[in-house]
């Protein structure tokens, strides 16, 4: 039993020491970075924003809790009141892997865009799911706030309610939406970390 036990803690260690198992994203911390393309093809890098409250959006379009924000509008209004209001760049990242639930083409991510009236800044194809298991996204809606600094300040689910129902939107707290406007105001964010919920996402 001994001689098996040994070389796994040993190669655990090298493994860590080595930097190839990756540390889960920690609030305080500077925000993991990342190199994705986007559905036009155009790559976008974390330190491309410097300086920019950063928002990202982990969907799969599938997904019944996806489609409890975005049906009614609520999602959209969150990305235009970031955009508009607090001058923020909104990333939606899709690392569903081909094959699975909510992969789709960047012609097909473009066309719900449109469809949806959504305004993410950017809409990134993180096929490989490199950059969600970097942020240990784990289910969609899963969302993170990063400050100018690069520093991750929230991450957890979109609002208080883990129900699939439009109609409990209303009365549930919205997390990023209070997280932004006491991040623009100076203040310390009072919910740095909330349960996401939602569907897991398809690596």
């Amino acid at each position: 039993m001994k001689s098996r036990v040994l070389p796994s803690l040993i190669l655990a260690l090298l493994l860590s020491l080595s930097g190839i198992v990756a540390a889960a994203p920690e609030i305080g911390q500077p925000a993991p970075g990342f190199n994705v393309i986007d559905t036009q093809g155009q790559m976008h890098s974390l330190s491309d924003f410097a300086g920019q409250t950063v928002v990202l959006e982990w969907t799969n379009h599938e997904c019944p809790f996806v489609v409890k924000h975005y049906e009614p509008g609520n999602m959209q209004m969150q990305q235009r009141v970031a955009r508009e209001e607090h001058d923020a760049v909104w990333l939606t990242v899709i690392s569903s892997r081909s094959g699975e639930q909510g992969h789709v083409s960047p012609e097909r991510a473009d066309e719900l865009t449109a469809s949806r009236n959504a305004v993410p800044t950017a809409v990134l194809l993180d096929e490989s799911g490199d950059m969600g298991r970097a942020y240990d996204a784990r289910v969609t809606p899963h969302m993170y706030i990063i400050d100018g600094d690069g520093i991750l300040r929230y991450m957890g689910g979109i609002d208080s309610n883990p129900s699939r129902h439009a109609a409990d939107i209303p009365e549930a707290t919205q997390y990023v939406m209070v997280a932004l406007e006491e991040l623009a105001a100076g203040q310390e964010i009072s919910q740095t970390v909330t349960r996401p919920y939602g569907c897991t996402v398809k690596y």
